[in-house]
């Protein structure tokens, strides 16, 4: 039986899903992502309970904060102790933070993996990343750079200052500046992954450097808001903006210019790979040790590395010739 709940950040809330509890023989695997209401993550929970009618034997528990804050997720993460779920797969907020927490979560005999951004290894069993972060880094000022033949002025937004796959990527970002000549940062601000500072943080931008010529946005919520802050400032054609982003809420950036070209993998192959994942390691044993492989059902498997981390797939870029097929997918 897969059963998908949406859970808000409070113990109490979490509490009440007893009175509608599941099947003896479910297994509970609880997809705690930043936030909730976002859309990649809406995605991911689509592909979670994909894998779970799929397993046939699986209750997801869709469920996050209500802010991308370390402490909702702490106060999530305790809700599920105190209800003793089988698994938890986790987007983190904070690389550190999180990790007494799921320690405590581990010690009681709970199954804790992180998907697309990690959690530090003592906190977690192993670490599924969306796609290789070097691919992802280099694909990020790739997308700015190809529309930039003569060079040019960029900046990223990003989302919060701590987190985990934001500052991984940035940083693999910086170790291949020299492959593209003539591409200059100038500067890196963050949104905090909410839209009306992300759109504040991309209006500021533009006032700060009038010559900039893209902005790079790695976060589905601040390439969305980035992309209408340069419509609202008439700037469309000179200031593109690119990064990660939904096909579904990047249709209209791509169709009035904004946007050139974005990149994503695809969040419903995400959710379905961590849920196969951790019902693999919770059900059935497998090893999270490095050099283990994994089965993720359609998406083949995974092997892990020497920090028990694994890639899933590589970064696709969506522009004006593919946007409509894939726009009303995710």
């Amino acid at each position: 039986m897969s059963v998908i709940k949406k859970i808000m950040a409070s113990a109490a809330a979490v509490a009440m899903m007893a009175a509608s509890p599941a099947l003896a023989e479910d297994m509970r695997i609880a997809l705690v992502v930043k936030a909730l209401g976002i859309g990649f993550f809406e995605a991911a929970a689509k592909g979670a309970e994909e894998a779970a009618a799929e397993l046939g034997d699986v209750e997801i528990i869709y469920t996050g904060p209500t802010d991308t804050t370390a402490e909702g997720q702490i106060e999530v993460i305790n809700a599920l102790i105190a209800q003793n779920v089988d698994a938890i797969a986790i987007s983190a907020n904070d690389t550190d933070a999180l990790v007494p927490a799921l320690k405590k979560a581990m010690q009681r005999g709970i199954t804790v993996i992180s998907w697309d951004s990690g959690v530090a290894p003592e906190g977690r069993q192993m670490h599924l990343n969306p796609s290789s972060n070097p691919l992802i880094g280099n694909m990020i000022i790739k997308l700015a750079a190809d529309h930039l033949p003569d060079g040019g002025d960029v900046a990223v937004l990003s989302a919060t200052t701590t987190s985990t796959n934001q500052n991984v990527w940035i940083e693999e970002m910086n170790k291949v500046m020299g492959n593209y000549p003539g591409i200059n940062v100038v500067s890196t601000v963050y949104g905090d992954d909410l839209a009306d500072k992300s759109y504040r943080e991309a209006t500021g931008l533009m006032q700060s450097f009038p010559d900039l010529d893209a902005i790079i946005a790695p976060t589905s919520v601040g390439i969305v808001a980035a992309a209408q802050a340069v419509v609202d400032a008439g700037k469309v054609g000179q200031v593109n903006v690119t990064g990660l982003g939904l096909p579904s809420e990047m249709a209209g950036a791509i169709e009035s210019g904004a946007s050139q070209s974005f990149a994503i993998w695809n969040p419903i192959d995400l959710g379905y790979s961590a849920t196969m994942l951790a019902y693999e390691i919770a059900k059935n044993g497998a090893s999270t040790e490095a050099g283990a492989t994994i089965p993720m059902g359609r998406m083949g498997s995974l092997t892990l590395d020497e920090n028990s981390e694994g890639a899933m797939a590589d970064p696709f870029i969506y522009d004006a010739s593919n946007i409509d097929a894939f726009k009303s997918i995710f």
